[in-house]
């Protein structure tokens, strides 16, 4: 793998052309990047991860790609939940690097280095996806959708966790201190980037809502539904490819 880092500034949340920088970004930040998490959410991501893990049904024993994977919490607990083969996919390589102490080598995993916009799958050639505080990271995050429902069959369950634009007055009061104040300053003090997590709490606000990243869902053909997670700051989606009809 390639794990050089470019040397680029900070990514801005708005900008489309945003990949690269997003891409060193994560190579800079990937050492402390799981402890950062753990501080940040007061250890109460994992319960979240356990909850998407679930969401995902008997999807989860088959083949499963692990989005935007990082530093592969979803894929070492999908392993320990029997899946069949996880196809971890991360554009950045030091990521994936930093999270392969999680595996051994006897694990069914397949480490990708690949945009989410450019998944290196076949056609209907996995039956669940997973994708941690990810998405809103792609730029054009339509095209990544259009590429889950490419390669998830029939019948098989996408499931996202992500941070999306509060819609409630509760969870924007929270999200907006939290993100403002506690993000940059806790994740800049862990990683020594505090730039990283100031465009990270960014990206929130320039993602889309639940609601309307329901809708996106639902013009590529995927049935959805959503919910929040506690605290209300980050929110589960779990959407369903349609069964290809008979006769």
């Amino acid at each position: 793998m390639d794990s050089t880092t470019e040397n680029l500034e900070s990514p801005q949340a708005g900008d489309l052309d945003r990949a690269p920088a997003v891409r060193a970004m994560f190579d800079r930040i990937s050492g402390r990047y799981d402890l950062a998490n753990r501080v940040l959410s007061l250890g109460m991501d994992r319960g979240w991860r356990r909850q998407a893990l679930a969401a995902l049904g008997e999807s989860a024993s088959g083949e499963v790609l692990d989005l935007c994977a990082g530093t592969l919490d979803f894929t070492s607990s999908l392993v320990e939940h029997g899946a069949s083969r996880v196809y971890a996919v991360d554009f950045s390589a030091a990521m994936l690097e930093e999270g392969r102490a999680k595996l051994s080598d006897a694990d069914p995993v397949e480490l990708l280095v690949a945009d989410a916009r450019e998944l290196p799958l076949e056609d209907n050639s996995v039956d669940g996806i997973l994708c941690g505080f990810g998405l809103r990271n792609v730029p054009g995050v339509e095209q990544a959708i259009g590429e889950c429902a490419r390669v998830l069959r029939p019948g098989g369950r996408l499931v996202i966790l992500d941070f999306f634009q509060p819609e409630g007055a509760l969870s924007r009061v929270l999200q907006d201190s939290y993100n403002r104040w506690i993000v940059p300053w806790v994740g800049g003090m862990i990683t020594g980037s505090p730039d990283s997590y100031r465009y990270l709490a960014d990206s929130i606000d320039a993602f889309t809502t639940r609601t309307s990243f329901e809708q996106m869902l639902s013009s590529q053909g995927f049935s959805s539904s959503g919910r929040e997670v506690f605290p209300p700051v980050a929110s589960l989606i779990v959407g369903e490819r349609a069964e290809v009809s008979g006769g």
